[in-house]
């Protein structure tokens, strides 16, 4: 099952995903799945009508904690040791777009990098879950392009700017619940140019371990997003670029690159 949010122009709305890709259709549901069950409307549209826009397919409402270092040759290129525990930073919901958004690139940036992830959509209230029942706290799965301003995280403390700017975090271009997540393969395209080839199998800490650990810090609320980290092969985006991030099993999520002058 996938779930999409999108709009013909009106409120936004969900649907889930029918069809092969390239034939897609949206079977429109009633309500937010996080929080009523799922119910179809009697409506369908196909995807590729000229009047349907995917959204984001989450907009959280508390936060959305990102992973850093989590695949060792990530580590290594960015002349970093693994870490021993994950390393937790948070982006604001503000930074969150959907697929075909533009990434807009700040004034103050010279140098911003591609970070393909798959990203973990919390389902319920979660606090303190152990790993062995963390799954059972997370409604599905999406993609993540981690967005960051390398020059910025490299030259302040905290990353808050460098990865939490506005349009910094796009996801899509749908939820797909009950995924096996231990092993599926993690790319981002800069203009057709593979730059990330991964697999989630390579995380150092995986998908239960960090909600768990998470949840030891924050209250987890439905609709969190937690980015499970990038592996090697990040690489600079440039105004007019296009950039692709695609996870096994989920989809592509696609967005251009502006630079305003």
């Amino acid at each position: 099952m996938r779930i999409a949010r999108f709009t013909t122009g009106g409120d936004p709305r969900y649907a889930l995903v029918d069809g092969a890709p390239g034939s897609e259709e949206l079977v429109v549901i009633t309500g937010d799945p996080l929080y009523t069950p799922v119910q179809p409307t009697g409506e369908q549209i196909k995807l590729d009508d000229d009047s349907v826009r995917l959204l984001a397919p989450v907009i959280p409402r508390s936060k959305i904690i990102g992973v850093g270092r989590n695949y060792a040759e990530h580590a290594a290129e960015m002349g970093n040791e693994i870490p021993v525990a994950p390393l937790l930073f948070l982006k604001p919901n503000t930074s969150i777009i959907g697929p075909d958004d533009p990434i807009v690139l700040p004034d103050w940036t010279e140098h911003v990098e591609h970070e393909a992830e798959l990203a973990i959509v919390i389902g319920k209230v979660t606090k303190d879950v152990p790993p062995d029942r963390a799954l059972e706290h997370v409604f599905g799965y999406t993609v993540a392009n981690d967005v960051t301003a390398r020059d910025a995280q490299k030259a302040d403390s905290q990353w808050a700017r460098a990865k939490g700017f506005d349009g910094s975090c796009p996801i899509g271009p749908w939820i797909v619940p009950g995924l096996d997540v231990d092993d599926l393969y993690v790319r981002a395209r800069v203009n057709g140019e593979t730059k990330q080839d991964g697999r989630t199998s390579q995380m150092i800490f995986d998908a239960a371990y960090l909600v768990s650990y998470a949840s030891e810090a924050f209250t987890l609320l439905p609709g969190d997003l937690i980015l499970t980290g990038t592996p090697a092969g990040v690489s600079p985006i440039v105004d007019r670029d296009i950039v692709e991030v695609e996870v096994e099993d989920i989809g592509v999520l696609r967005n251009p690159v502006l630079r305003r002058h």
